[in-house]
């Protein structure tokens, strides 16, 4: 698919994260930009159909436009701007003494999308998206693949949406609506692969990494799983139990980190032996 050129002085910059950068048009509030950092021109047109199929599929996500190159070589995709919105993990920095109802929510949130059955003939299998980044991964050794690939291909099966990146800052709301962003890993399966990230991100971030993504500390993110927790599972399912389940698949997403970092995580690989190797 061609992109379509703009002009980047048309836009203005509004925020940045792990891809890339956020722009609002300058003419049309209505239009944000999301621009991926220079190199990456696969990566956004793949999201971007990805996030048309999502949409299309009535997931509570924003709409996509069009594949987009700017002047200075760099591409990205138009969204429908949400106007005011926030996501769950400013939200909670803001106002960290309600983050038993932020994190409630969001599990409400999730709880929805993991019920949503999708069709299987449109989106990919999470568990051959994880065995594709496996078989990718430079940095594991042939007897440690095996046993990935063997805990992947043995997890339970499911034709539900998942997230694919499923954490408090890629959830956003207004006042009376709630959105999923950042879909370039949407797929379908069980919930375990999305909620070993919601408890990777709340239980196993270091402290500087919590405060600069995440806008709040280790204690209150740590919080945030709890309540999380409690209400997607229910209040007398045990919580360490619930922890036990999460955690290999938390290790999976190393897999993730791994790939798009471009190096290893020896935090996250720490899991990984304690549960999966």
């Amino acid at each position: 698919m061609q992109a379509k050129e703009i002009n980047l002085g048309d836009y203005v910059l509004s925020g940045g994260g792990a891809n890339g950068e956020s722009y609002f048009k300058k003419s049309d509030p209505s239009v944000l930009l999301k621009l991926y950092f220079p190199g990456r021109i696969q990566q956004p047109l793949d999201e971007m159909l990805l996030s048309r199929k999502v949409f299309k599929a009535g997931i509570p996500v924003p709409e996509p436009g069009e594949y987009v190159v700017t002047d200075d070589g760099r591409y990205g995709i138009l969204f429908k701007r949400i106007k005011g919105k926030v996501s769950f993990a400013s939200a909670v920095g803001n106002n960290p003494h309600k983050v038993m109802e932020y994190a409630a929510e969001f599990a409400r949130m999730c709880k929805g999308l993991h019920s949503t059955k999708i069709d299987t003939a449109e989106f990919a299998n999470v568990k051959d998206r994880y065995l594709e980044m496996l078989s990718l991964n430079a940095f594991f050794t042939k007897a440690q693949k095996d046993k990935i690939a063997s805990f992947i291909e043995n997890a339970p099966d499911a034709d539900t949406a998942i997230h694919g990146d499923l954490q408090f800052g890629n959830a956003i709301f207004t006042e009376d609506k709630r959105y999923f962003i950042d879909l370039g890993d949407f797929c379908y399966g069980h919930p375990f692969f999305d909620l070993g990230m919601v408890y990777l991100t709340c239980k196993l971030g270091e402290e500087e990494f919590t405060s600069q993504v995440f806008h709040m500390d280790c204690k209150t993110a740590s919080s945030f799983w709890d309540a999380f927790a409690k209400e997607y599972f229910g209040e007398d399912v045990p919580l360490k139990g619930i922890e036990d389940e999460i955690r290999p698949y938390a290790a999976l997403k190393t897999l993730i980190i791994e790939r798009d970092a471009g190096c290893t995580f020896p935090r996250y690989r720490k899991v990984l032996e304690q549960t999966i190797l």
